[in-house]
């Protein structure tokens, strides 16, 4: 079950408020503190794992195009970033669920414009992922070496 919108009471079987003050908002917010802290952790790994490919990279001397590879893990760490900074889950907008619980434990998005409006959310955190590794990318390609 889903609330309307913020502010709204919500409807019965949704989930009360969690420690932050926020509950289930479509396209807004679909995860409470834990599953931010795990996409926050996510964002990390991925910075470091960006960090370490691009100074290999460096090291072995590798073409421009090769250093375009590193618009993968940067694209990672922006998902992971962006997912914590917009307490939203694009993979839980794409399926139709929501978790402030505990991890792991999630629940369905029963009205059909929620889910409309957290796949649209989806997408926005896909696309936004997808730029800021293609940018990381392109600068790790123009660095003179």
């Amino acid at each position: 079950m889903t609330s309307s919108t913020s502010g709204a009471a919500p409807l019965p079987g949704t989930p009360q408020l969690d420690a932050a003050g926020t509950r289930y908002q479509p396209g807004n917010c679909n995860i409470g503190p834990a599953e931010i802290a795990r996409r926050r952790q996510a964002g990390h790994v991925g910075l470091l794992v960006t960090i370490i490919v691009l100074g290999v990279l460096i090291l072995a001397n590798a073409p421009p195009i090769i250093r375009l590879l590193i618009a993968l893990p940067a694209a990672g760490a922006a998902a992971g970033y962006l997912q914590a900074g917009l307490k939203f889950c694009a993979g839980f907008g794409s399926r139709g669920i929501f978790n402030f619980g505990e991890l792991g434990q999630t629940e369905p998005v029963a009205d059909v414009a929620a889910r409309a409006r957290d796949r649209a959310r989806a997408n926005q955190i896909f696309l936004g992922s997808l730029g800021i590794g293609i940018a990381f990318g392109v600068v790790a390609a123009l660095l003179p070496l």
